[in-house]
């Protein structure tokens, strides 16, 4: 663990990017008290500030600085997330999520974005893809390890409705939240961990309007900050793969989202 009043970035941090990982100086129980992140980032400056802070949180962090070192590490042992910047020399982070999720074995690994581009538009691919949010650099680094941290929480605990609502059928969509698992005509969806999580909150709500900001608030645990178009995004994805069923879910123009089912 780091020791003193130390405030700034690992040393070594040049002779662990050489070696592809990063060992942070913890203990295994230390370590393996929150989780494993792989940060995929080509500037040592920012790899360096992101490795030192969620080190600091209590994670283990292991590195890659490009796409194909990261492919090859997360086929060998799965992270608990990863931290993935847009932009990469050769293959690029679009592309590595993509093949991310295409991929059974590592499909339902979350991913948070780093994007340096102003463009909303390639925000929003990213999350299509299956990325699970995204932060805009330059980033706080308070901002990413809450938003980290939140993503992994969902992904553990799940939604926590009430105990009469384990099970919830509407129509052919079935939802069991014990299982994490929802279906339509009986065939399972491939959802991620913030889909299902949006899907249970609506479905718990259903016949209410829910803004945005609600669902920022419930379902990605942050305050509404001008990322409305993440809940968006995820809607969209979530009606694509619900199909048949995804008229369930009525969008209220100018308000938010209404689940309609009884």
């Amino acid at each position: 663990m780091h020791g003193g009043k130390s405030t700034g970035p690992p040393a070594g941090s040049q002779n662990a990017l050489k070696h592809g990982i990063y060992a942070g100086g913890y203990s295994k129980e230390e370590e393996s008290m929150k989780g494993r992140i792989l940060v995929v980032e080509d500037e040592v400056d920012i790899l360096d500030m992101v490795s030192y802070n969620l080190e600091k949180a209590g994670y283990q962090v292991q590195i890659a600085v490009d796409g194909e070192a990261a492919l090859t590490q997360i086929r060998e042992e799965l992270p608990d997330l990863i931290v993935l910047d847009l932009m990469l020399p050769g293959m690029d982070g679009l592309e590595v999520c993509r093949l991310l999720k295409q991929d059974k074995g590592t499909r339902d690994v979350p991913i948070l974005m780093l994007t340096a581009r102003a463009d909303e538009v390639d925000r929003i691919v990213g999350l299509e893809l299956g990325a699970d949010d995204y932060v805009v650099k330059p980033f706080s680094p308070r901002e990413l390890v809450l938003r980290i941290h939140a993503i992994l929480r969902r992904l553990k605990n799940g939604k926590k409705p009430d105990p009469k609502e384990r099970m919830m059928r509407f129509g052919s969509l079935v939802i069991d939240v014990d299982a994490h698992r929802a279906t339509v005509d009986d065939n399972p969806l491939k959802l991620t961990a913030t889909e299902f999580s949006l899907l249970v909150t609506l479905a718990e709500r259903r016949g209410r309007v829910q803004s945005r900001e609600d669902l920022l608030n419930s379902v990605w645990d942050y305050e509404y900050a001008g990322y409305g178009r993440t809940a968006d995004t995820h809607i969209r994805r979530l009606r694509e793969k619900l199909g048949p069923a995804s008229e369930l879910i009525e969008t209220v123009r100018g308000v938010g989202y209404r689940f309609k089912g009884d």
